[in-house]
Parts: structure tokens; sequence; C-alpha cells
């Protein structure tokens, strides 16, 4: 199975590693064309002829969370709320939780890398 390759003006490569290079704050999420990503990612499933739904959520998952990251960093009274949950220290920021599902999303496709070559 092929894995998605994103390209952008911005970025080129994996979407695993935008994520990780947004979460480390070295790549400026507001600087990336989601929509560009999107319709990659729909030319991709229109490639694929059977469709591994487990990594089809996955994708969407991580997209909605760009997104939402994206309109927090555009929205000022957002950055301000984040600072505060953050400050808290009760609550996982979104960008925790992100770093979470990336780590998970990394295992699932290692496990389907190595039940393709069996």
């Amino acid at each position: 199975m092929e894995l998605l390759k994103i390209k952008t003006e911005q970025f080129e490569g994996p979407l695993d590693l935008l994520l990780f290079l947004i979460q480390k704050n070295e790549m400026d999420v507001s600087a990336i064309a989601l929509h560009k990503i999107t319709d990659q990612y729909v030319q991709y499933i229109e490639m694929m002829r059977e469709l591994n739904f487990d990594v089809a959520s996955e994708f969407l998952v991580m997209a909605a969370t760009l997104i939402h990251l994206k309109s927090r960093r555009l929205l000022p009274q957002f950055q301000d709320d984040l600072v505060t949950a953050g400050a808290a220290g009760d609550a996982p920021t979104s960008e925790e939780e992100l770093v979470r599902r990336l780590i998970e999303y990394k295992k699932f496709q290692e496990a389907g890398r190595k039940l393709l070559e069996l």
C-alpha cells in the first residue's frame, strides 16, 4: 500500500511528519493550505481500489485536528483559552492529544506495513 505523501508550497512529505513539525512549532499551521491537503487525500482515495477504513478514519481525525488548531491560531480568543487550559493542568491541551494520536497512528502504520509483507 502506497502511503499518502503531502505536497504544498510549504511542505512535502508524509502527513504525520507535517503534524509533528506543527506540534514542535517548526511550521506555522496558519501558513498551511488545508484545502490542498484535502484535495490530495481525495485523489489518493480515488487511486486506492480497496480502502482501509482505519487508515481513512485516522486521516480524518488528524485533518480535523489540523483544522481545529489552525482556527485556534487564527482566532485570538481561542489562543487565550488554550493558554488558560494548559496553565490549569487539569486537562490535556489539543496539542498533547494530537501527539498521542500521532503516536498511535504510527503504530497502526507500522502494523499495516508488516501485514502487507506477510
